[in-house]
């Protein structure tokens, strides 16, 4: 994104469960930012949700919060990458949803 002139920061979060809620606030306190929560399975009770409640536990309001993730439905069959691009969270797919989130 560093041709479309967008700073990120990244987290990684290889589990929820303990969840580095520490790093999560440092992240998003005090910056007025996007916060965007990419998951690879659906965005009921994953880890979208954590962030949002540590968020909202602490106090710390972002600019916006968006999940991106695998809807709460039966889902379709199919090869990892095409089932990335049906859902919208492929490198593209992400891409031009944060770009839309951002304007």
């Amino acid at each position: 994104m560093q041709a479309d002139k967008v700073d990120v920061a990244v987290l990684h979060c290889p589990t929820i469960k303990p969840l580095d809620e520490a790093a999560i606030i440092e992240a998003v306190r005090y910056k007025n930012r996007l916060v965007v929560v990419a998951e690879n399975h659906s965005v009921i009770g994953g880890l979208g949700e954590s962030v949002a409640s540590t968020l909202l536990r602490n106090r710390v309001q972002p600019a916006s919060f968006q999940l991106a993730g695998l809807p709460d439905a039966f889902l379709d069959a199919g090869a990892l990458p095409t089932l990335h691009d049906r859902y919208g969270i492929s490198t593209d797919g992400m891409a031009s949803r944060i770009k839309d989130w951002l304007n």
